[in-house]
Order: C-alpha cells, then sequence, then structure tokens
C-alpha cells in the first residue's frame, strides 16, 4: 500500500509501498478516504527539534482522517449498535491513545492520560491506504457527516473542547488567532449563541475565513487597536469569554486588556517561547485561565457530532474552513499550500 512516511532523522518526507497493516486483537483496520493537514504534520515534515523529540523513524504520520472499517481484530464488540463495530462503517478517529491504567483514565479523565501516544506521532498513522488503530479510538459518524468533515473532527474537537470551557449563549466572545482552528471556534461562538464574536490575526486572508464563519467582527491587529472597536459593538466592559488560538504573547496581552471582570479564558494556542503575563490584572481582575489540549474522550465528540447533525447550517459554516484539496498524490503540494498560510483547512484524498 502507499504511506506517507518519515523515513530518517531528516528534513522531508517519501511517499513509500509498504505492506498492509494487520490488526490485532482489539484493533480495526481502516481504508482511509480523507486526511487532514496539521501543523505537526509540519513540523514533522521539517523535521525541527520539536519532531526530533517525538517522532522516531521510520514512521508513517497523519492522525486527522476519516475512513471505511474493513477488518476486525478479536476482542472487539462487533454489530450495529452505540457501542459495536461492523465492517462498512464510516468513521473518525480520536488520535490520542491511552493507558487505561492511569488516575486520569480510571477517572473518566482519558485527554489526560499521563501516556499518551499519538497517532501519526508516536506509532503510524493515516497518510496511507490503511491503518490500523484501537477500536477503542474509533468514532462512528452519522451519513450527515461526510469524508470531508469526517477528517476534520480532531481540529474541529479542539476548537470545541476549548469552545466549551464557559457557556456563551449572549455573551461577548474573543478569539486570537484565525488559524482553522481559530475560525472554527467563531462558528461554534455563534452557533452557540454569543452577542459578538471578534477575531483577531495579522492575516486578512484567514480573516476573512473567520467572517464567513460567523465572526461579526474581525481586527488586523497589524492595522487596528482592539480596544478601540469595542465602542462600535456597544461593549462597555469587555470580553466576556476569550480563546487563545495563536501562541502569541501579544494576543494574550491583548486577551487581558480588554476582558472584563471575571472573564474567562481559554488557552489552546502552544507558544514557541515563554513569555511574561500581567498576573497582577489576572489577581485583581479575578480571570479565570485554563489550559486546554486535545479532546475530551468522548464527550467533545458527542458535542461536535450532534450539532453538526442537528444544523446544515453549522456544518455548511465548517465545510468552508476547508479551502484546498488535494490527491493523495499531489502530498507535497498540499504541504506547500499549508506552509502558505493562505489557506483554511488542508485535505488529501486517499481514496
Amino acid at each position: 500500500m502507499r504511506a506517507l512516511r518519515k523515513t530518517g532523522r531528516k528534513p522531508g518526507l517519501e511517499l513509500v509501498d509498504i505492506p498492509e497493516p494487520r490488526v490485532s486483537s482489539g484493533q480495526v483496520k481502516i481504508r482511509v478516504l480523507r486526511a487532514g493537514l496539521c501543523g505537526t504534520d509540519l513540523h514533522l515534515d521539517s523535521w525541527d527539534d520539536f519532531a526530533a523529540d517525538m517522532l522516531t523513524p521510520p514512521l508513517t504520520i497523519g492522525h486527522e482522517f476519516y475512513g471505511e472499517i474493513v477488518d476486525i481484530g478479536p476482542n472487539v464488540p462487533v454489530g450495529h449498535q452505540r457501542d459495536e463495530l461492523a465492517v462498512g462503517m464510516r468513521v473518525s478517529v480520536e488520535g490520542h491513545v491511552v493507558c487505561g491504567r492511569c488516575r486520569n483514565c480510571r477517572a473518566g479523565r482519558r485527554h489526560m492520560c499521563i501516556r499518551t501516544s499519538g497517532i501519526g506521532v508516536n506509532q503510524d498513522g493515516a497518510f496511507a491506504d490503511y491503518v490500523v488503530v484501537p477500536a477503542s479510538n474509533v468514532w462512528v459518524q452519522p451519513p450527515a457527516i461526510d469524508a470531508d468533515l469526517g477528517a476534520i473532527f480532531d481540529p474541529l474537537g479542539n476548537a470545541f473542547h476549548t469552545a466549551l470551557q464557559t457557556p456563551m449563549v449572549g455573551e461577548d466572545v474573543l478569539i486570537t488567532g484565525a488559524g482553522p482552528i481559530g475560525v472554527m471556534a467563531a462558528a461554534i461562538a455563534r452557533h452557540s449563541g454569543a452577542r459578538n464574536v471578534v477575531v483577531t490575526d495579522i492575516s486578512p486572508y484567514r480573516l476573512n475565513l473567520a467572517a464567513a464563519a460567523g465572526a461579526n467582527r474581525v481586527v488586523n491587529v497589524a492595522e487596528e487597536n482592539l480596544a478601540d472597536i469595542l465602542p462600535s459593538l456597544n461593549m462597555r466592559e469587555g470580553f466576556d469569554v476569550a480563546m487563545e488560538m495563536s501562541g502569541q504573547a501579544a494576543a494574550m496581552n491583548d486577551i487581558l486588556s480588554t476582558s472584563t471582570h471575571g472573564a474567562h479564558i481559554a488557552l489552546l494556542g502552544l507558544p514557541s517561547d515563554d513569555y511574561p503575563i500581567d498576573w497582577g490584572k489576572v489577581i485583581t481582575h479575578m480571570f479565570t485561565i485554563k489550559g486546554v489540549y486535545g479532546r475530551e474522550m468522548f464527550d467533545t465528540w458527542y458535542h461536535m457530532t450532534f450539532c453538526m447533525e442537528s444544523s446544515p447550517d453549522f456544518r455548511e459554516a465548517i465545510r468552508a474552513v476547508i479551502t484546498h484539496r488535494f490527491d493523495a498524490t499531489e502530498w507535497q503540494a498540499a504541504f506547500d499550500a499549508a506552509r502558505s498560510g493562505q489557506c483554511g483547512k488542508v485535505i488529501m484524498d486517499w481514496s
């Protein structure tokens, strides 16, 4: 089968032929139909310090995907009930494989497992014709969610996990960073009943995507001061909810300077370097700050599936985040598009 692999400890990837994987106990084999490109994949391609610390070649990368179950190993519940699997089912997959034994796993907090292993990072992933994964990581998709939408459930889950840290009905919401996850968060905030949804970035291209997804105001912070736009939105006190998606110190400063007392702030963007925070303002303004990683397994999956299943408009708002589609043989062009910054979500067709 075809597989896009990191073959050595050096920059670059290779599309090679390797044997099809076989299922073992507790596993399923999936024929990959669509796969999404993530920033992690770009790091693995370029082989920076992050990649060198995380991945041991040779390994097939890719962790955002949708496909069809073609084989089921022993000790997997088989059938057509919600907790059963069957050949032919169309599925997305949670990319974090957990141990099931640590304190967090046993307490139902699997997204906080201390021994998490990443599909496509620590074990062979989905940029391939077939992939084998634990049956417990498989999420069966309803017919309303097609291959393109199913391929981006991993980043959509990041956006949902961040957005659902606090209720947003009637609230003024700030999202800093209009990458694909930030844009999806804007759609979620609008779907959740936020009063104002404001998105900041320095890319006009991505700010336009955020506006199309549901932001009623976008701010290019290279050209405008965020605080200056608040009166035009009838915001006398500041934002009630903020989501930091960029990993930039300036974005965090904007959040702290424009949020109202008692605001809830969720941080998903990973900074490349440490930066200072005005902890005096955090304390005196009684901000609640929470770091967010991955998806709650599997509560987040229920939320995003049923929101998309129940609302065609919301599905289309999320679909609009997908701006580039490539055949798997065009993987280099797909990586170039993702690296350009002039894109939303990039997906590859493996069918």
